[in-house]
């Protein structure tokens, strides 16, 4: 068994285009039925303002299968501390031993949730999108802006929302230095109205997302609802849009934003349609410049297992990882 460590793990694995075509064969397998992947264990741990949860996936023919365990303590940030940790584990898909311990503190999540956020971008996006929108300043602010420049390159603005000052101007500064892009802090309403591409990623439990104002060519990433708690757009947003897509339909009803827009009657089961359904070419893409687009991300097992297999054979071609044999 192998012991990989967070510094490694972060000098070699990033948002990129390889690790991109993994995650998207992931999605594409999911919807043909090639993946086992049991329910999300989540664990809210309410007086810290805090959850657990634990996500694993087995791909058939894959050599290898994670678990994932997550954290998430939303008053980190005031501590100094990231909001996620957590790490993951590899077990060889023969034997079920142990392959390796990602001692990555959240960092793969990180990754893999941001390239979730650009294959939704790649194939609902408009393909000139200029203006992007970014709802939240934490970590994940970061990665799915990352990983949205790479699929659209030609985002060159970025209208930005979020509650303390501080860390606005401090996203602001490290956006721009990093990406090129210029930034403006807004307003909900104004950030909605004027972006071309829009992602939320805070873990709200009241919608602050509304349908008025939606406006044609507009595609919508939701990532920060996945647990049954949360909630970040208003039901009748899903109800509204052209194309209604998700990540994965066993659990977006149970934790995601199409939880609460069932309840209100605003959807129904068939009113959505995977995202590896829209890879494979099964179910068409954005098709005009005025298509107004939606996907619901909650995050999946099958995205744990083909990150932590990537990082696995990265690391070990790199001469990385501590080996942890029987007598030691």
């Amino acid at each position: 068994m192998y012991l990989f460590k967070e510094k490694p793990i972060r000098n070699t694995i990033d948002v990129n285009q390889q690790a991109l075509a993994l995650i998207e064969d992931g999605f594409r397998r999911l919807q043909a039925g090639e993946v086992t992947m049991p329910p999300v264990l989540s664990m809210p741990i309410a007086d810290k303002n805090g959850e657990m949860d634990a996500k694993t996936a087995y791909v058939k023919g894959m050599d290898q299968f994670a678990l994932k365990i997550s954290t998430g303590f939303f008053d980190n940030p005031d501590k100094g501390l990231p909001s996620l940790s957590g790490m993951m584990l590899l077990f060889h898909s023969d034997t079920g031993f142990p392959a390796a311990v990602l001692q990555d503190n959240g960092y793969l999540t990180d990754v893999r949730t941001g390239i979730a956020g650009a294959a939704a971008a790649k194939y609902l996006a408009k393909d000139e999108a200029k203006i992007a929108g970014i709802v939240g300043t934490g970590t994940q602010a970061r990665f799915q802006l990352r990983a949205l420049k790479m699929v659209r390159p030609s985002i060159e603005k970025v209208y930005v929302y979020g509650r303390k000052k501080e860390r606005i101007e401090a996203y602001q500064r490290e956006m721009e230095h990093e990406l090129g892009v210029t930034t403006e802090a807004a307003d909900l309403e104004t950030v909605v109205r004027n972006c071309d591409v829009l992602v939320t990623t805070t873990p709200a439990t009241e919608p602050f997302i509304k349908k008025e104002w939606l406006h044609p060519g507009l595609h919508i990433t939701a990532m920060g609802s996945d647990a049954a708690e949360k909630n970040e757009i208003e039901p009748e947003v899903l109800g509204a849009v052209d194309i209604l897509a998700c990540d994965a339909a066993s659990q977006v009803f149970s934790i995601g934003e199409h939880r609460t827009a069932k309840e209100a009657g605003a959807i129904d089961e068939s009113s959505t349609v995977e995202i590896g359904a829209i890879i494979s070419g099964d179910t068409p893409a954005r098709e005009t410049m005025e298509q107004i687009t939606f996907c619901d991300l909650t995050g999946t097992g099958v995205q744990d297992t083909a990150i932590a297999v990537y990082t696995y054979e990265q690391l070990k071609a790199a001469g990385e990882g501590l080996e942890i044999t029987e007598d030691e």
